[in-house]
């Protein structure tokens, strides 16, 4: 199995399904720190050092989405934590986008 970290998103405009428990359960295992909610969203909480920190990892995850052409749900709250929620939005769901883009953005965190 290709490692995620190393794949690049592929644009999905709807017309599949999306992943069940026994599809993404592999590349769950893949991205540590993340959980499933609702069989529908990935999500993370990231607590760094300060504000800036924060903010700075946020910049960083949004470059990262522009890049991928799949864009996070992002929470700056708490001073220096960030949630982030990952799902597909064209299928209501979650895609192998979902953990390539959970996969690189544990790859920024120190």
């Amino acid at each position: 199995m290709n490692h995620l970290a190393q794949k690049k998103c592929i644009a999905c405009e709807g017309g599949i399904h999306s992943l069940t428990q026994k599809e993404y359960t592999p590349f769950l295992k893949q991205v540590l720190g993340w959980k499933v909610v609702n069989q529908k969203f990935l999500e993370r909480d990231f607590h760094l050092r300060n504000f800036a920190a924060a903010l700075h990892f946020v910049n960083q995850i949004g470059k990262l989405a522009e890049k991928e052409g799949h864009h996070p749900d992002i929470f700056l709250h708490g001073r220096n934590k960030v949630k982030l929620t990952l799902f597909t939005h064209a299928i209501n769901g979650l895609s192998e986008n979902d953990f390539i883009v959970a996969a690189k953005v544990n790859g920024m965190v120190k």
